[in-house]
């Protein structure tokens, strides 16, 4: 399955807006064939009105599904344009980690395209810094407030912690992409709390955060008390019923089945992450002898 059904699939709600201006702009650039231009022009791989386009239009499941899915996807990637350039350098092992994910989920060609489309991001994000160095952050605001108002915050958590492990995947978080991490969250509806779980979760083996940067080579099975507090987003001097309130809380926002409509693979990354907020838990119970 190529990259031009997940983006000239997009789900309605994204035909407006900056996620909309994005979309149009690959999707007119990646294909240049006059066949290719005329299957998009009569939307092919998208059909707007079986949509769901957060008016409450009717759609049929599969379509919605597979709308849901492609905008997800496709929002990743702007997001991770922003997390991947955020120190001012775009790293193999980041872009890498975005064109892994592409190539194991969507094929070859998904791969190549997806690569596209992110370099194509690197040089609208320096054309549009260098008439104006706060215009793509203002667009990138736009585009998570989009994404808040059509998404669940079970999705979003999952953008959330895709954006981490891109973000984890050259072995360091700097300073700067840490920052935005934070700053994605925030106009995505959620908290410092969220990114610091997610950093200090080992999902993928990818290695435990650590304050100040750096990962540690630790596994998710030697995952630390201190880890296992961050996961659950609690301070180690919390009472029993905190804790347990706050695991509650996070296995009722992070469950798998929130985001079933993401497809196999998203789902299963959020398996991972269910299943380290249990391990986190019950590392905290051992502890306190629960």
């Amino acid at each position: 399955m190529g990259i031009f059904k997940w983006i000239g699939g997009f789900l309605g709600w994204m035909v407006a807006g900056p996620l909309g201006m994005f979309a149009g702009y690959f999707i007119g650039s990646l294909f240049d064939s006059d066949d290719e231009k005329s299957s998009i022009g009569s939307g092919e791989g998208y059909t707007g009105s079986s949509y769901a386009t957060g008016n409450g239009s009717q759609h049929s499941n599969s379509n919605y599904d597979s709308g849901q899915r492609n905008s997800f996807l496709f929002s990743m990637l702007v997001l991770a344009s922003y997390i991947i350039k955020a120190d001012g350098k775009v790293m193999h092992s980041e872009m890498e980690y975005v064109r892994s994910f592409l190539r194991q989920n969507f094929g070859a060609d998904a791969e190549v395209q997806g690569d596209q489309i992110l370099k194509r991001l690197f040089q609208e994000q320096d054309r549009m810094t260098a008439q104006d160095p706060d215009s793509f952050r203002r667009q990138i605001q736009d585009v998570c407030r989009q994404m808040k108002q059509h998404m669940d915050i079970s999705m979003r958590l999952q953008m959330l912690h895709f954006l981490t492990l891109i973000a984890k995947a050259d072995g360091n978080v700097h300073p700067s992409e840490l920052n935005a991490l934070y700053e994605l969250a925030r106009y995505l509806g959620l908290t410092r709390s969220d990114v610091d779980s997610m950093l200090h979760m080992n999902s993928n083996n990818q290695g435990g955060y650590r304050q100040g940067g750096g990962s540690s080579s630790s596994t998710a099975n030697e995952m630390t008390l201190d880890d296992a507090y961050k996961i659950l987003g609690v301070n180690p001097t919390a009472t029993d019923d905190e804790v347990k309130t706050a695991y509650r809380k996070m296995a009722l926002k992070h469950h798998p089945d929130r985001v079933a409509t993401l497809g196999d693979d998203v789902r299963k990354a959020s398996e991972r992450k269910f299943k380290e907020i249990g391990q986190a838990k019950d590392k905290i119970y051992a502890a306190r002898g629960l």
